[in-house]
Formats: structure tokens, sequence, C-alpha cells
């Protein structure tokens, strides 16, 4: 299985402007420069993109921990917020943090932990990333 994306960069890094692109299309020439990058201004980044990949890959292994265990989630909602700081060896990801909020029928606390656990080492996005990856996750009742 591939997926595929591309960027152009067009000038400088501080007065130049990207666009990014999916296979899908989802994304299409969608902007992104160094101010949306590194000073907060609004638009799309690609650590904001890794953080959206993150979120949605959990969410998905969760899934399949807890259909494993023969339990059926109503939802689940997380939220990844990713942290980048610069080292030594310059820029780095150095932090994702999840916040899991789950919906699931029959099941308890201790077989949801277990189950958000082996969703956070196991999910494809969590094993590329090198950074430290933290976790609270919530069950709903």
């Amino acid at each position: 299985m591939q997926r595929k994306a591309s960027a152009v960069w067009k000038g400088g890094l501080k007065d130049g402007k990207g666009t990014v692109s999916s296979s899908s299309g989802v994304l299409s020439n969608t902007p992104y420069s160094f101010a949306t990058r590194f000073e907060n201004t609004p638009g799309t980044n690609p650590e904001e993109l890794i953080a959206a990949a993150h979120a949605a890959c959990f969410s998905m292994a969760l899934s399949a921990q807890l259909s494993g265990a023969n339990l059926t989630p109503e939802s689940i909602s997380t939220n990844a917020t990713l942290t980048m700081d610069k080292l030594e060896s310059g820029w780095a990801i150095t932090k994702v943090h999840l916040d899991v909020v789950a919906r699931v029928p029959k099941t308890d606390q201790a077989a949801f932990n277990k189950a958000a656990e082996n969703a956070k080492s196991g999910c494809p996005v969590s094993k590329v990333l090198k950074a430290g990856i933290t976790m609270n996750a919530r069950l709903e009742g």
C-alpha cells in the first residue's frame, strides 16, 4: 500500500510560499508558508497535518483494539497536540499528546485503558514518530 502527496515551494524560507497536495484530492494546492508554520498565522503547515494524521490513525487503531475485545465504540474523539522545539540540531517534533474521549458500551475503565495503550503504541503514525507520545484517555459513561 502506498499513499502519495506532494509539495511545491517557491522563494526563500521567510518570504516564500508553498502548496501541498495529496493524490486523493483532499489537499489540492493548499497553501502554506513560514508564517503559517512558525508564526501562528492562520493556515496549514506540515506539523498540523501530522497531528491530524496521528489523531485519525490513533482513533482507528483504538477502534481495532476494542473490536478485538468484542467491544464496539459508539464514538472516539481524539485531539493531537504536537510540540515542535528548536534544539541544538535544529527544529524537531519533540512531543505529541493525545486527548481521547470515547463512548464504548459494555466496557470498563481497565479494558479501555489497555486498548488505548495498545492503540497508542501500535498506531502506524505513532511508530513513525520519534517524539515522546503521551495520552489522556477518558471513557464516557
